[in-house]
């Protein structure tokens, strides 16, 4: 884990959380509530659109393993927080197994997605929306599509770690997540609707 990536905005905080993960690792249970502060909201956005309301819940699982498995993690700040995302990943995953028999529209199950290539444009876009509003965007993207835009815009991963997050290759992660960002800065300058159903024109199909 701790791979180097391309730059992302939520990366000027990965310096303070590789020390504050390091010094945790240490017995610092306040170093621990630090790394907690800074990864928390990333998870938590990312849970909302793979389990919608359950996702408070799914994260408090997420904690009670990653403070468990705290000393087997080796990395640095971004490495954590792939790690982190792989671990409620897993129990959002289970959650959706145990409920199958009921439907659920913002979930996404299996082949639940890809990852990121830079659209700088789409981001753009997605940083003027709340939170809620960004969510709800996504949760009508296909699957793929819509996972791999939470681990790069909400997580703030970059492609490597989110295709180790999903186990897949980072050419078809980079795929979805440039299809699911460019589907978005469509839907958003045409209006910022949210059930858009457009399909896929044909600068979607190239892989970046």
């Amino acid at each position: 884990m701790g791979q180097a990536g391309e730059p992302r905005r939520t990366h000027v905080y990965d310096e303070e959380l590789g020390d504050a993960v390091a010094r945790a690792q240490g017995g610092d249970e306040t170093a621990f509530a630090v790394a907690y502060r800074l990864v928390q909201p990333g998870l938590l956005g990312y849970l909302r659109g793979l389990v919608g309301d359950e996702a408070e819940d799914v994260a408090a699982e997420a904690w009670l393993e990653i403070a468990r498995d705290l000393g087997r993690f080796r990395g640095d700040g971004a490495g954590f927080r792939g790690w982190t995302a792989t671990i409620a990943r897993y129990r959002a995953l289970d959650l959706l197994r145990r409920q199958r028999a009921r439907p659920r529209p913002s979930g996404t199950e299996q082949d639940v997605l890809d990852l990121p290539a830079a659209h700088n444009t789409a981001e753009q876009v997605l940083e003027t929306l709340s939170t809620e509003h960004a969510l709800a965007l996504i949760a009508d993207l296909p699957p793929d599509q819509a996972e791999a835009v939470l681990l790069r815009v909400v997580v703030g991963l970059d492609g490597p770690a989110a295709a180790r997050v999903l186990g897949k290759r980072p050419g078809a992660v980079r795929t979805a997540a440039y299809r699911g960002l460019k589907r978005l800065a469509r839907q958003l300058t045409a209006g910022g609707g949210t059930g858009a159903g457009t399909g896929e024109g044909p600068d979607e199909k190239r892989e970046v």
